[in-house]
């Protein structure tokens, strides 16, 4: 049993978030504690995010923490995506009438213009590559991110409430309280606590086991925000369907930037991972709030496809090890 947890850990949180909501929802008696249980849930998802992050920033080199090729290469194919989907979505409002089709590309967008996920690096670090590298695109996706987001959002949506520099610094205080934070803590302990420091090193799957904690939570909000959609049940499957093959349409192309440029095994994985609760959040305020239910779905399909990755990896590692 603890042998199945340990190679199926994210399918089981996704599976444990899904339940633990479904439960509360379809148990009347349970309307109260579900209502306290959301309130907790909303103040320690940003708290498990904060140490899955904080646990993999006190492990890595930052020496190795500069600007690559393949970083740049990455990000210009995350533009290059999200200019073609925004298009597509200016090309819909203009010459159609099919508000459907607007909200499933909507939904798409969603996934493609995130940033990199903050759990990459983890996941980085289970399938054997270089996490100093992934933990530096991870900042940089995030910033030029918050300028594309702010730019891109408001040309879809013009009567959205905030301005430019409202939404930018909104996403920036986000940001810098998941992801600065942690890295400059992680530097501090590296620099200032040798023995935290050991200890959080001898640990190696302490921000693995962090981030499947995060993932249940995710995975509890996505099914919410389903159940609550009023979107029609056609809609909502094709929402699912396309961004499961935009998983397979990033991940591909990352690769492929990756091995044209000497880093396979990162560059997909900086393309494909999303920090989809920031895609969630945009879509809120700018989009729809049915186009969140991509972001949803896409942070559930990665974590199923990561799963499958990790556990073909150690399969391999123990089959070398023979």
């Amino acid at each position: 049993m603890l042998r199945f947890l340990r190679n199926w850990t994210l399918p089981v949180a996704i599976t444990v978030g899904t339940l633990s909501y479904l439960l509360f929802y379809l148990t009347p008696a349970l309307d109260g504690a579900g209502d306290v249980m959301g309130r907790i849930f909303d103040t320690i998802f940003p708290l498990s995010v904060f140490s899955t992050l904080f646990v993999t920033f006190c492990k890595v080199d930052f020496h190795q923490m500069r600007p690559h090729r393949w970083h740049l290469g990455v990000l210009l194919a995350q533009i290059v995506l999200t200019a073609v989907n925004v298009a597509a979505i200016l090309l819909l409002h203009s010459h159609t009438d099919c508000p459907e089709g607007i909200l499933l590309v909507e939904a798409v967008l969603t996934c493609v213009i995130a940033p990199s996920a903050t759990a990459a690096p983890v996941i980085v670090g289970k399938l054997g590559g270089n996490i100093s590298t992934m933990s530096a695109f991870t900042v940089i996706s995030s910033f030029a991110q918050a300028l594309i987001i702010p730019v891109v959002f408001p040309l879809l949506e013009p009567s959205a409430d905030l301005s430019f520099w409202a939404a930018f610094l909104v996403i920036l205080r986000k940001l810098a309280l998941v992801l600065l934070l942690p890295l400059l803590l992680g530097w501090t302990v590296q620099h200032t606590s040798q023995r935290l420091h050991l200890w959080i090193a001898s640990k190696p799957n302490l921000s693995f086991y962090c981030w499947a904690f995060s993932l249940a939570i995710t995975a509890g909000i996505t099914v919410k925000n389903i159940v609550h959609s009023e979107a029609s049940l056609v809609l909502l499957a094709a929402i699912a369907l396309a961004t499961l093959v935009v998983c397979f349409v990033q991940y591909a192309l990352g690769r492929g930037v990756g091995h044209w440029l000497g880093e396979p095994l990162n560059s997909g994985q900086a393309l494909f991972q999303k920090n989809t609760a920031l895609s969630i959040w945009v879509s809120y305020i700018y989009l729809n709030p049915v186009a969140s239910v991509g972001a949803g779905c896409y942070v559930l399909w990665q974590n199923v496809i990561n799963s499958l990755e990790i556990w073909q990896y150690q399969r391999k590692q123990k089959i070398c090890l023979k």
